[in-house]
């Protein structure tokens, strides 16, 4: 039995260093792998490095081809205020105009110092009214110009907005009321700007006759061309989102009896906010376009209105300032869409369906 037992220890001990060797064997494994890993793997963090930087390099490339080719073909267009400028041309009109507007406002500045101590020194005479104060009247610069655009715009398209998504809601959930509009949308839609300036001109100077209105009359009419113009890709997006929401989600209200506020908040809205916000990025770059053209024609404040000015000023800097305007528009329109994909992006992340 000694014997037995010891043969099996004996036979047991191998098998057992083995196993132990194997496991051993395992545990190191992963280690030699590390060691020794493959360098040809690509790290994650440089692949997407890699990745942005090319992203990155392609549109730069893009604007430094046409900022060269626009440097090398401008200057052989002759014009009637001589040669097209170049790009380095109009961009030293951009810092000239940045100059105006600080001189602007230091003038600005200077003028209600000059105010206050015309008060002042006639209160030290005893007169306790002091002298009439008056606001200051000078031209508006360049930057002033922008900031009236995009007051102007910005009320034009909550005005639209206001007006377009209930009208959307309504006709993406009844096919009557859609059928109803249709006819309309499709004549109203593609009138131009051009075409409506006049119309709300003379029914905003009928209905605005206040010496002292609380609102500018030409910013009031700027705005609202923009909104005639801007609501319909809004509506129409508004109303395909609603009609394409699933029936069994809206089969799910009914079980549920949700009333027509519950029904809308709940269901209808987030199912169709991708729509909505993608016509509304439409409804903003079609306001911006038309607000320029608007103001141009009008000669209402703003950047169709510097624009319109610089060309009938005729100098030597009308042309390159005018090309820096057009620069600045196009950048304010990219600008607006980022802000309005960043928005669509925040609401669609707190969709809670």
């Amino acid at each position: 039995m000694a014997t037995v037992f010891a043969d099996a220890h004996d036979a047991e001990t191998p098998v057992i260093e083995a196993a132990a060797g194997s496991v051993a064997g395992k545990v190191a494994v992963p280690e030699a792998e590390v060691a020794t890993a493959d360098p040809k793997k690509p790290n994650p963090a440089l692949s997407k490095a890699a990745e942005f930087g090319k992203g990155l390099v392609a549109p730069i490339l893009g604007i430094l081809a046409f900022l060269a080719l626009w440097a090398v073909l401008a200057p052989q267009v002759d014009t009637s205020l001589g040669a097209l400028p170049g790009p380095v041309e109009v961009f030293e009109q951009g810092i000239a105009l940045t100059g105006e507007w600080s001189a602007a406002k230091d003038a600005e500045a200077q003028f209600y110092a000059d105010q206050d101590a015309r008060n002042a020194a006639q209160i030290a005479a005893g007169n306790a009214a002091g002298v009439r104060n008056f606001e200051y009247a000078g031209p508006p610069t360049f930057l002033d110009q922008i900031f009236t655009s995009l007051k102007t715009v910005a009320l034009g398209f909550v005005l639209a907005t206001l007006v377009a998504v209930p009208i959307g809601l309504a006709a993406g959930l009844s096919p009557k009321f859609n059928a109803a509009i249709n006819p309309l949308i499709q004549i109203m839609k593609p009138v131009s700007p051009l075409a409506w300036l006049p119309i709300v001109t003379m029914v905003i100077s009928a209905m605005i006759t206040s010496a002292d209105p609380m609102l500018p009359k030409a910013f009031v009419i700027s705005a609202l061309v923009v909104m005639l113009c801007s609501l319909w890709p809004t509506l129409i997006n508004t109303a395909v989102g609603t009609a394409s929401i699933d029936k069994d989600l809206l089969a799910v209200g009914r079980v549920l009896k949700l009333g027509t506020f519950a029904k809308l908040t709940k269901l209808v809205l987030p199912a169709s906010l991708p729509y909505i916000f993608t016509g509304m990025r439409l409804s903003l770059g079609v306001g911006w376009m038309v607000l320029i053209a608007a103001e141009m024609l009008a000669q209402n404040p703003g950047l169709g209105k510097f624009v319109w000015d610089e060309f009938q000023n005729g100098s030597s800097q009308s042309l390159a300032r005018i090309m820096f305007a057009v620069v600045v528009i196009g950048f304010i329109g990219f600008g607006l869409d980022r802000i309005m994909m960043s928005l669509q992006a925040l609401v669609s992340k707190n969709r809670t369906i």
